[in-house]
């Protein structure tokens, strides 16, 4: 049982721009490749900030009303100075928030949360950029076969992980929705059956029928 991983998903050939790179030629990236940011890169390749469309927009945000309806927009310091920049370097956002190569969906996916981003520079052990990895790229888990859901469910979750013999529980996957029915020992174990269901990539929801044989409530840890 194991959530697919960041190297797995990310996109390898990655737009970038240096920090010398001036701001119609960022526009002009943005709009060739369909894409809402590029990593903006050091002479060694390492991501030291990003250059969004919201970035750019600034620059017209900052802008006074021609018709003189609307009052100058009142922006912060460090705000106003970026929309005014006519280069990457005073353009981006920095510093870069990147990810690894060997996190988890799960991993890039709270990181993305937390701080709002659409995509993330993947970084090697040195710092150097090896890819990007997006929102929609991590939703690709969900595009998983409900077939090979089911295998990994009874296979690895069930049996290896658990240890429950074959037809203990029955797994029943439809458009990635879970139905789990049968009988396990303990009560215990049927929230933890539950939880390790719902954590495999491409499950939407469970629900569970899963009765139990006694109410042993002793906390229970599946094998490594």
């Amino acid at each position: 049982m194991r959530h697919r991983i960041v190297g797995e998903l990310m996109t390898h050939v990655v737009v970038h721009v240096r920090p010398d790179t001036g701001f119609k030629e960022i526009a002009r990236l943005l709009a060739e490749h369909d894409i809402t940011s590029v990593p903006v890169l050091d002479q060694e390749d390492r991501p030291i900030g990003l250059v969004s469309e919201a970035d750019l927009l600034l620059n017209e945000a900052a802008q006074e009303d021609p018709a003189g309806l609307m009052l100058a927009p009142d922006l912060p310091p460090r705000d106003r100075a970026r929309s005014r920049a006519a280069t990457a370097e005073g353009l981006m956002t920095s510093p870069a928030v990147c990810a690894r190569p060997e996190w988890t969906v799960v991993e890039a996916a709270r990181l993305m949360q937390r701080d709002k981003l659409k995509r993330l520079p993947v970084v090697d052990e040195a710092g150097r950029l090896i890819g990007i990895v997006s929102r929609s790229d991590l939703l690709r888990v969900f595009l998983r076969q409900d077939r090979a859901i089911r295998e990994e469910l009874l296979g690895d979750v069930l049996e290896r992980t658990l240890g429950l013999a074959p037809g203990t529980v029955d797994v029943q996957v439809h458009e990635g929705r879970v139905t789990l029915t049968g009988t396990v020992e303990h009560r215990a174990l049927v929230s933890v059956v539950e939880r390790l269901c719902r954590g495999v990539d491409g499950v939407v929801d469970v629900t569970s029928h899963l009765d139990h044989r006694t109410d042993a409530t002793t906390v229970l840890h599946p094998a490594r």
